[in-house]
């Protein structure tokens, strides 16, 4: 059952001394705001609180970036185009971003989360990790630590949201969607051999569809599947994905807390208002998005500058293309310099690729990283 916050101020925050054990055991929540962009638009607009509401781009054209939960209950979902949206909920009110709004309401909320530990690891404006092992509000308990933090949030911002506590960040986020919205769930070392046998493999980092349906063809659907399996057979018939589902499937997460993620792409991206045939899309309309993409280049550049920070190399080009099937493609190259003529022909190869017309562009940079997950430079 979702569990409710309560609205009364709260209660004295109580300081005590965590025992050896609780010290040395990992203590991970993950706090998610529930459909941010739309919570935070419905305090400026509370007319549509029992409305579907979304937050995207251009009505007809755009995607949306989140909705509320009553548009959820139409089908309606983040990342949908704007179009197929209203089809699903011709009531649907959508409402153009305002990013800077959204800034400046993550900043206070962070600001919450700073008072319970300095172990904070951003993903977003409205989702983190914080290792709270070290804390000792509550006693050290990271469920009633939690719980505190969803209730200064909300008395602060008037938004609520969901959390997830276990041993690691991989279980903490997979517990963090399990009682939203407006909820947590607390799942403990001595839980984990419960939970994880019927765990879907396509909640484990890193497996997409096309993961899901590979995993699927050898019989393996569930964590207690791959369970079934020996590190060196899912190695052997996987490669190096068999080799983290080993780990996963049973729960098992080393990566730590890192309160300062470095950024590992920039994008810039252009919806049209209607579908572009292939042999419309000219030189000047792509330099005009190198230009987009250069000027936000110069704009991170000048932050990590302020914060005493290197600039980060480049790794590689990219360029992305939406057709009007929705079916969409990416081309890169590895590059150590931002070049017009690299994305120009990225391009051009690109768009050879479907005989559909275009319904969006994008060109990207991928900078240097030592990491070995690959990320979605437009997700």
């Amino acid at each position: 059952m979702t569990e409710k916050l309560e609205l009364s101020k709260s209660q004295p925050r109580q300081a005590g001394t965590a025992s050896k054990d609780q010290q040395l055991a990992k203590k991970i929540i993950h706090v998610d705001m529930d459909s941010f962009y739309a919570s935070v638009e419905l305090l400026d607009y509370p007319q549509y609180i029992e409305k579907p509401i979304a937050v995207g781009g251009n009505y007809t054209r755009g995607v949306l970036t989140t909705c509320n939960y009553v548009a959820r209950q139409f089908g309606v979902k983040s990342a949908m185009s704007n179009k197929k949206a209203l089809q699903l909920c011709p009531e649907l009110i959508i409402l153009p971003v305002r990013m800077e709004l959204y800034k400046e309401v993550s900043a206070k909320i962070f600001k919450v989360y700073e008072r319970y530990t300095d172990l904070i690891e951003t993903i977003s404006l409205d989702e983190a990790y914080l290792d709270v092992s070290n804390c000792q509000l509550f006693g050290g308990s990271a469920t009633l630590i939690a719980e505190d933090i969803r209730k200064s949030v909300f008395e602060e911002t008037k938004l609520t949201a969901s959390a997830g506590i276990a041993p690691n960040k991989f279980l903490a986020k997979i517990c963090s969607e399990l009682h939203k919205p407006n909820g947590q769930y607390v799942l403990t070392p001595a839980q984990i051999p419960e939970f994880m046998p019927s765990l879907s493999v396509s909640k484990i980092w890193g497996i997409g569809k096309k993961s899901t349906q590979i995993l699927a063809k050898a019989g393996i659907y569930t964590c207690g599947d791959v369970q079934k399996w020996t590190k060196f057979d899912l190695e052997n018939q996987f490669g190096k994905m068999g080799r983290s589902l080993h780990g996963y499937a049973r729960g098992v997460d080393n990566s730590i807390v890192t309160p300062h993620r470095e950024r590992k792409s920039i994008s810039v991206e252009r919806t049209f208002e209607v579908d572009v045939a292939r042999n419309q899309i000219k030189k000047k309309l792509l330099l005009d998005l190198y230009g987009a993409l250069l000027v936000r280049l110069a704009k991170f550049h000048q932050k990590e500058k302020l914060k005493g920070n290197k600039k980060p190399l480049i790794g590689s080009l990219v360029v992305k293309v939406k057709f009007a099937n929705f079916e969409q493609t990416t081309k890169e190259q590895k590059w150590h310099e931002v070049d017009s003529q690299i994305f120009i022909n990225l391009m051009s190869e690109a768009l050879t690729r479907k005989e559909e017309g275009v319904r969006l562009l994008g060109l990207g940079i991928k900078f240097q990283s030592d990491e070995k997950v690959q990320l979605d430079l437009f997700q």
